[in-house]
């Protein structure tokens, strides 16, 4: 049995496979430099590693308080080293990146003061942490009396440094800057330009604290926010860190005295870093963030394949097929609701797990509209898998992401392509 057939018999036609394969071969070139910033952050890892000389005893389990966890504590610091930050908070009481941001948010303001976005409107479930608008959520920063303001980014997706300038006041105390788009199509931010940023309004108000929402971002690039004046970087494990083994968990890196305060508000005021059991998995944590830069890679490379063939086809993706990319999510707007249901269909078909099942649109809590979202993942909500999701509302975009080996994602969108095909909503 040759590849085309193997194809076949997982129900993707000839017609796709023929038409992937010429997009495929016009990509080598960009998938070399690829695999280069992987071997690079790979070997900044494992650096990390063996400067802490991690070993199995940093496997072992804990229990109860979690007084002396030696892995907890190793762990942190192979992050800490691996951002090139003063301390990290890493963390399976961290039970995903929405709050591990709620975490960096809370701790860091008080009654009084303002947290500035100067790159448009958060992820939506960070509205109801925030109480954005007439999001009155209980429990929200609002609720606290902490203020938000926002600048949005100028029609070219550049910021409004000017409007930035006048947003900020005696009560700025934190700006948050999400580097991936989120449910926008906008252009995800490179490290580079987030540390122009951050410069920016430290000329103005120097002791301002930059927070930048990391997910869906780390090992893409050879640096990270942190590298560029980054107070604090924050991500979820069960996006790229984690590798596709961490069954739960996030980060928080940065200076240590705002780490502190997360550990506080994470714990307890006077506990602090020094409880939290691990419960055994700080393993698949390590092996997890050993595995991250390859598994980036190949998530990488699905999203510019994706690029590529929906282009091709007429549709308006962000990235486009060959700008430089800052993240591994790829949007492609379909422009109509059986487009993107299609897609998520072909997704889901492609999975290693619930293959079988058909995703709906439903109203999924934190959200605007309804949601639709494919995973057929190892890991429950693990988008550094094989995954897409899109909110049921005008453009009708859908944001497709991850893939633990470059031929699953291969697989994954040929199988999305596929859906299309059958539903005669693209023409190959």
């Amino acid at each position: 049995m040759n590849l085309e057939q193997m194809y076949e018999e997982l129900n993707v036609s000839k017609e796709v496979v023929n038409f992937c394969s010429r997009i495929e071969q016009s990509l080598e070139k960009r998938f070399y430099e690829i695999d280069k910033t992987a071997e690079f952050n790979q070997l900044k890892v494992l650096k990390a590693m063996q400067k802490n000389k991690v070993s199995d005893v940093h496997f072992a389990a804990t229990t109860g308080y979690g007084y002396n966890d030696l892995g907890r504590e190793v762990l942190e610091s192979v992050y800490a080293d691996t951002f090139h930050a003063e301390a990290a908070l890493v963390r399976p009481q961290l039970t995903c990146g929405t709050h591990a941001l709620t975490i960096a948010l809370s701790a860091n303001v008080r009654p009084g003061d303002e947290i500035l976005s100067p790159v448009g409107k958060p992820y939506d479930t960070l509205e109801g942490v925030i109480g954005i608008g007439d999001n009155n959520t209980p429990g929200c920063l609002k609720e606290y009396g902490v203020t938000y303001a926002q600048v949005d980014l100028l029609p070219d997706g550049e910021f409004d440094y000017e409007g930035i300038k006048n947003a900020i006041n005696e009560r700025t105390k934190l700006i948050t800057i999400q580097r991936s788009k989120g449910y926008q199509t906008r252009p995800t931010l490179s490290v580079e330009k987030i540390g122009k940023l951050i410069a920016f309004v430290k000329e103005i108000k120097p002791d301002v604290i930059c927070m930048v929402d990391n997910c869906y971002g780390e090992f893409v690039e050879k640096i990270e926010p942190t590298d560029v004046g980054a107070d604090m970087c924050v991500g979820s494990l069960i996006k790229n860190p984690g590798g596709g083994l961490a069954p739960i968990g996030g980060y928080i890196v940065g200076k240590e005295k705002y780490i502190d305060m997360c550990a506080y508000r994470l714990t307890a005021p006077g506990l602090g870093k020094e409880v939290g059991a691990t419960l055994g998995i700080n393993q698949q944590l390590f092996q997890g963030f050993f595995m991250a830069p390859q598994v980036v890679s190949g998530a990488l490379k699905g999203a510019i394949f994706a690029a590529n063939i929906y282009e091709k086809l007429g549709f308006e993706v962000v990235p486009n097929g060959s700008e430089s990319r800052h993240d591994i999510i790829q949007a492609v707007t379909l422009g109509t609701a059986e487009g993107v249901i299609a897609f998520c269909e072909g997704i889901q078909a492609a999975a290693p797990v619930d293959s079988y099942v058909v995703p709906e649109p439903w109203a999924m809590p934190g959200y605007h509209s309804d949601v639709i979202m494919a995973a057929g993942a190892f890991v429950q909500g693990s988008s550094i898998e094989l995954s897409a999701d899109a909110p049921i509302e005008p453009p009708y975009a859908v944001y497709f992401q991850g893939g633990l080996t470059w031929y699953h994602a291969k697989y994954g969108i040929m199988m999305s392509l596929e859906r299309m095909h059958q539903k005669n909503l693209v023409t190959l």
